[in-house]
């Protein structure tokens, strides 16, 4: 299917057409929304890489939005700490109306510029907000991204039509414009496909840059169930070429902080490592002991 012609697609109300084409084309849509982000790659590179400072100094990276963009915050929000090992105190999400828990997401909350304003209040100085809103126009993000912005914190926006209010006012606009719904007004779908793709890249690259990644591999992770411990285990294990065993006695020894427990499994003690790792900002890579060597 060719996708840069989705546009004259549209033209078909999905809900005329054959329940495969109907698939086919909301499929297509999506396809195209992700071909529509490649302007955004620079923009979505200086956005992570203002993240990873934020983080490092130990400020908060701060989520904010309404309804379907709400949620892709979220969804990205919360895998930072179990992927990344990002402390949770850093990591805030402010969704208009709060987060649902119980399935219902009332409409009016993202017409609350009150409540966004208090919520950016919270912010201190240091802080980043990354402020979503499919329109560009929302009032509770507009609001967030103002005071944000008044404060001297730094804001990243991601919306998808360009030239609209809440890109003009951000220091790292990230304009993804994916064109029409197939699904008029419906937001999360080929929007908040290309959304919840721009915070991946953004999340991912950033702990890219703060070290926690290595050989491809979440050295940083937090192992926290029987899955992730093993994966842990995996990840010493390919990264040192250490036998099971050896692996799983420097997990045991470095209380399953893998960054650790790779160091050790290649030899170093774990005084040695946890100096190495200090002095590096946590990059494994400049870690690492020559072959062969052990350090006791």
């Amino acid at each position: 299917m060719d996708y840069s012609k989705m546009q004259d697609q549209q033209t078909v109300p999905i809900d005329t057409l054959a329940r495969s084409d109907a698939l086919a084309t909301m499929l297509a849509s999506h396809m195209a929304a992700l071909v529509a982000m490649a302007p955004a790659q620079a923009a979505i590179d200086r956005a992570a890489e203002q993240v990873a400072t934020t983080l490092a100094a130990g400020a908060t990276l701060v989520y904010a939005a309404a309804g379907s963009s709400g949620l892709m915050a979220l969804a990205d929000a919360s895998e930072l700490a179990g992927t990344f090992g990002i402390p949770s105190d850093q990591v805030r999400v402010c969704m208009a109306g709060g987060v649902p828990i119980d399935g219902v997401m009332p409409g009016d909350t993202e017409d609350d510029a009150q409540d966004a304003t208090r919520a950016a209040q919270a912010m201190k100085s240091g802080d980043l907000a990354i402020v979503l809103s499919a329109s560009g126009t929302t009032p509770y993000a507009i609001a967030f991204a103002k005071v944000a912005k008044e404060q001297g914190n730094t804001v990243v926006a991601i919306a998808n039509r360009e030239n609209t209010p809440l890109l003009a006012m951000a220091d790292v606009a990230i304009g993804l414009s994916t064109g029409p719904e197939v699904l008029a007004g419906s937001t999360r779908l080929a929007a908040g496909t290309a959304q919840k793709v721009a915070l991946n890249m953004i999340s991912t690259q950033a702990g890219i840059l703060l070290g926690h990644v290595h050989d491809g591999l979440m050295v940083n992770l937090v192992p926290d169930n029987i899955k992730l411990r093993q994966r842990a285990l995996r990840i010493v294990m390919q990264i040192t070429e250490a036998t099971e065993e050896t692996a799983r006695a420097a997990l045991d020894i470095a209380e399953y902080d893998t960054k650790l427990a790779v160091l050790i499994a290649a030899g170093l003690n774990i005084e040695v490592a946890r100096k190495r790792l200090s002095e590096s900002g946590g990059r494994l890579r400049a870690c690492m002991p020559d072959p062969g060597t052990t350090t006791n």
